[in-house]
Formats: structure tokens, sequence, C-alpha cells
């Protein structure tokens, strides 16, 4: 009896030894845990001090700082590129100011003055990001808005052209086409968002097919990069020039301007759009797009569009798929690809529109024919309304069977604006090794979908999932990037809740 008092005295010791040390552990966790996350704001005086003594006398900073001292001007400098209602209230706990550059000593000296003061920049060019990262930062920050900085330089003989990152991609179609009718740029159909931000991500757009994405379109850049140094692709050398095309600028410095190249397009281009219900067999007409919409003509480009809409009787609800097209070429050569490769669809002569390229982005904006192009000009007032996007690239054909459950889960959702966005592949995106720029995402793909919901109601929740994206997105390019990023960035200055680390950091 002894023996086993002894032992079972032993045993609780060793218990209570343990459990202090697993207390210990648990205590040390906390204190780290609460430790990392606890917000230190740097002072801002000794940033706008900085920012203010920046000696620059012809282009003077003071009258482009806006603090939140100012609540009306700083809340309408904040909300004047803010896209999304899901960020319409700027966080003035971690928002310090607002920078509007408008010249390049501006730039400049927001980079090094936050850099001696510890606080963190955001990069905002159009504010069209689908989270806010240009505009939007858990921890102290301080927003340098690019949009002054928006000129734009047409060189018709050498069919290229400079665009500084604040100007709207409307601005950049409008002025590419005073230049030369027959001159065109692969980009994005939005005409609000900005150069600089879409160049960097490697912008998609309906002429990829022919010409391939943004990226793969930039000759030159100019870069401030960490010390405040202006570069260009000669002097930043090609490593980093490798990693801005796709890899976003903003994880390795702050883009001025893009020297791009102009691609060509015949002064009449045909449009079309063609809306196919559930009951019109619609179902089977986006099976078929997705057999064939990667392998037509790289002068044809057919997207996609499945959203709920009313049905025939009262109260009902359906989904409906619109198919959009445009074509390099004349309606009657573009019939004759679509009866042979999509007859499903049934494309009429009359459904088909001929236009300019310049017309066809209004086109793409859904507005009315006869809108004067001159709408491509104007500038976002306000965000319109809360929405939440993302992507999925596929590999495979889904089966009507899956695009059955898609369509009974869309019709489950209510009281939102809901739609899948289904942009075709192939076409040169083949050729282009997934290597050529930090862009990956090339070969092997039949088309991308992005899946858009957008909602009005202020009290309404929405659940965003925090999900490690890097090396699904970037898949191969992800280590060079970091390795890139480590080079010229190292202690990571220019970052943001989802940008490239270097690669000796861990995150």
């Amino acid at each position: 009896p002894a023996v086993r008092k002894f032992h079972k005295a032993q045993n609780q010791n060793k218990q209570r030894i343990q459990m202090k040390e697993a207390l210990s552990v648990l205590c040390l966790a906390l204190l780290v845990s609460v430790s990392e996350a606890a917000v230190t704001k740097p002072g801002l005086g000794e940033f706008l001090g900085c920012l203010r003594s920046w000696p620059s006398p012809e282009s003077p900073i003071t009258d482009d700082i806006f603090t939140a001292d100012n609540t009306t001007t700083f809340l309408s400098s904040y909300l004047s590129y803010t896209k999304n209602t899901r960020f319409a209230s700027p966080n003035y706990q971690t928002l310090m100011a607002i920078v509007t550059a408008k010249h390049i000593s501006h730039i400049q000296a927001t980079v090094v003055c936050a850099k001696s003061n510890g606080v963190q920049i955001r990069i905002r060019s159009g504010g069209h990001d689908y989270e806010g990262l240009s505009y939007i930062s858990s921890v102290p920050f301080v927003i340098l808005d690019m949009f002054n900085l928006r000129s734009i330089t047409v060189d018709v003989p050498s069919k290229q052209a400079w665009v500084q990152a604040g100007a709207t991609l409307g601005e950049l179609y409008t002025k590419i086409s005073e230049a030369g009718e027959t001159l065109a740029f692969p980009a994005g159909v939005c005409s609000t968002v900005g150069a600089g931000g879409h160049i960097s991500g490697g912008g998609y757009g309906n002429l990829m097919r022919k010409y391939g994405l943004t990226v793969d379109n930039v000759v030159d850049a100019l870069l401030v990069d960490v010390n405040g140094k202006l570069l260009n692709r000669s002097t930043m050398g090609e490593d980093l020039f490798w990693a801005i095309r796709g890899g976003g600028g903003g994880s390795f410095g702050v883009i001025l301007s893009w020297k791009i190249n102009l691609v060509d397009v015949p002064k009449i281009l045909t449009v079309f759009k063609v809306n196919k219900t559930f009951e019109q067999g619609g179902t089977d007409v986006l099976y078929k797009w997705q057999l064939v919409s990667s392998k037509l003509p790289e002068s044809l480009y057919v997207k996609a569009m499945s959203q709920v809409a009313n049905g025939t009787r009262s109260g009902e609800r359906t989904i409906a798929v619109l198919f959009y097209a445009q074509f390099l070429g004349r309606a009657n050569e573009l019939m004759s690809i679509m009866n042979q490769s999509l007859p499903e669809l049934g494309l009429k002569s009359q459904d088909c529109l001929e236009m300019s390229w310049l017309n066809t982005t209004l086109f793409w904006e859904d507005l009315p024919v006869g809108t004067p192009t001159s709408i491509l000009l104007d500038r976002p007032s306000k965000p319109e309304k809360f929405f939440k996007s993302k992507l999925d690239y596929v590999k495979k054909p889904i089966p009507k069977e899956g695009i059955q459950k898609l369509w009974n889960a869309m019709l489950k959702i209510n009281n939102n604006i809901v739609y899948m966005h289904w942009n075709p592949y192939g076409g040169v995106m083949n050729t282009i090794p997934a290597t050529a720029t930090s862009f990956p995402h090339r070969e092997g793909n039949l088309f991308k979908i992005q899946y858009y919901t957008a909602w009005f109601d202020a009290n309404a929740t929405k659940v965003d999932e925090a999900e490690i994206y890097g090396s699904k997105y970037f898949v191969g390019t992800l280590k060079r990037l970091m390795e890139v990023k480590a080079k010229y960035d190292p202690e990571n200055f220019f970052k943001n809740e989802q940008s490239i680390p270097p690669a000796r950091v861990k995150q």
C-alpha cells in the first residue's frame, strides 16, 4: 500500500507539473498573440511634418494632404474613388491621412516619409479592387491616391502610348480612338477602372483571345521604389519588370505610368447579345458553349452571363443566360461562324450590330445604342452598392447536372443581385508561356467564372472567408515573386492584406 501511495503521489505531482507547463505555454501564446494583435498608431504629426517639408517649391504638397481633422473634405476625398459600399465608412482608428498626389515628388515624399516614420501606405488608382485593399487596412495607414495623375500620350506611328496610373480605361480608350480609329488596347470592359491597378494585375478583356492581357502588351513602366527612386524598365531590371506585370505593382513599388503597345482593329466590329432562359434551353446552350468557346477563331470572343430573372408567371423566378459577343469583322462572317460552331444559340442577323471599336465599349457596359461616347470620360461620384465577387478558373466542362445545381443555388438567394460571368479562354492565351509574365493562368483553361452578388440593404450581412490564396492564384510563379520582393523590398514596406511577401518573411 505504501508503494502504491508513493506512485500515486508521484503521478499526481507529474500531472500538476504537466498542467503548469501547459498553462505556461498557453500564457506565452496568449502574450505573443496579444502583442502581435496590438496596433501601435505611428505619430501622424511626424509623418505630416516630413511630408510638408519635402523640397518641391514648384509642386507644393500641402493642399493635397487630407486628414480626419477636416471631416467633410476628408470623407469626400475617401468616397470619391470608393467603388464598393461595403467600405464606404473609413476606419478613423487606422486611416491617418489621404495624399492626392499631383506630381511625382508627392509620390516620392509619401514613400520616403511613410517608411521613415513607420507608416504603411495603400496605393489607389481607380478603387475597383473587390476587397478595397487599396483604401482599407487593419493597421494604421495612409492612402496614396493616384487619380490626379492621369495623362495619356499616344504615338500613332509607333503604335504605342504612355498612360499614367490614375487614368481610367474610358479615358484611355477615348484618347486612343481620337488618335486612330483602327487602334485599340486589350483591357477591361468597365470604363471607370484605373489603369494603374488594372494593368499591373494582368487585366483581362474581350480582346484577350486575339492579343492577350494588358501585361502582355506592356513594354516599359515608371515606378517609384521603396527608397523613393524613380525607375524605368532599364534601371529597375528585368526581374522587377517581370514581377509588376501580373504580380500587382502595389507589392513592389508605386506605378506612376505604363508604356503600352496598341493593337490593330478593323473600322467596323460586330457585337451581339442573345438571351436564353432555362425554359428556352439555356442550360443546353451553356453546356455546348463550354465545349466550343475556347476553340472559336481568336478574333471572336463570346462570353455568357447567368442570372436570376423573372419567369413567365407572376412571382415566378428562373435562370436566364445572356450570351455576349465581340467579333473583329462584319456581321455576315460572324453569322457563318456561329451557325457552324454554336447553332443551338439560334443567332439571327437582326441580333448583330456593327459599330466602331470605341462604341463596342459602350455595348459592354450595357448602355443603349446611340449613347454619346463622352460618357466614357465620366468618373465615379460615390459607391452605389455593396458587392462581393470571387473567381474560378475552369479546366474541364461542368456537366449539365452540375450546372443545374448552380441554378438551384442561385435561385435560393433572395433579395440580392446574383450573377455568374463565364469568360472564355483559348486563342493566343494558349501560346503565351505561363512564366512570360507573373500572371500564370494561360494554357489549359477553358474559361474563367466570376461569381458576383450585390445588395443595397446596409443591414444585410455577409461572411468573408479568409483564405491563403497565394499558392493557388500565382501557382508556379509565387516563389519567384517572393524572391523578387525580397531583393527590391526586403523589409516588406509595400504591402497589404493580400500582397506578395519577401521570400525570407513568413506569414
